[in-house]
């Protein structure tokens, strides 16, 4: 194991570090969390009561009560916050939080997503601003997206909604339906342009 910098790194009595991990400075590993073989940890990260799997890499991001397999590359800035589950080979980037959610095998959320209360399957794909809308006021409400889904750019999926195996959302859609597999679903108005609008505007002032 590599500690960088021994005075601003802080390890738990009850963690287990296996061999071949880095530690990078400003990393704080607390309660009863296992880092596995391989796994580069840090900058300025803390996980409490998490397992981190074989040649993971999570930087500067926090991990609490969550599981993370092997091959899989966290933040920087991602917050896995309980009951998280993430599988081999993900990429959960950054501003990406995750609760209560389970994601499959090589899906990615890359950047600005928030996936809550959620089971997600293999070879999934998040476009950036995308939001699982969990809680209607009074209960949380479960997310279900199949393998190989696409989901586009700024989707609102309306929980509780399943997305079908293959399927895909256009980007800027709110989903509140289920959506067949192999289907495409488009939620959003049609764009409308108005020209001259400004010159007429102007003219009336």
């Amino acid at each position: 194991v590599v500690i960088w910098d021994i005075n601003s790194t802080y390890i738990g009595p009850d963690a287990e570090i296996e061999p071949d991990v880095e530690i990078l400075p400003g990393t704080i590993i607390f309660g009863k969390s296992k880092i596995c073989e391989g796994a580069v940890i840090g900058p300025n990260s803390r996980i409490v009561n998490s397992q981190i799997g074989k040649n993971v890499s999570v930087e500067n991001s926090v991990i609490l009560d969550s599981f993370v397999d092997e091959n899989t590359s966290i933040g920087p800035f991602a917050y896995l916050r309980p009951r998280s589950k993430i599988g081999k080979n993900c990429k959960i980037g950054d501003f990406v939080e995750i609760k209560n959610a389970s994601f499959g095998d090589g899906s990615k959320a890359s950047h600005l997503t928030y996936v809550g209360d959620a089971v997600v399957g293999s070879g999934v794909n998040f476009g950036c601003g995308t939001i699982t809308v969990n809680y209607d006021g009074k209960k949380k409400h479960i997310t279900n997206i199949g393998n190989n889904a696409f989901i586009g750019c700024n989707t609102n999926l309306v929980a509780p909604v399943t997305v079908g195996d293959n399927s895909y959302i256009a980007a800027g859609s709110t989903i509140t339906d289920y959506v067949p597999e192999n289907s495409l679903a488009i939620a959003r108005a049609r764009q409308v342009v108005k020209t001259d609008w400004v010159d007429k505007r102007k003219r009336k002032e």
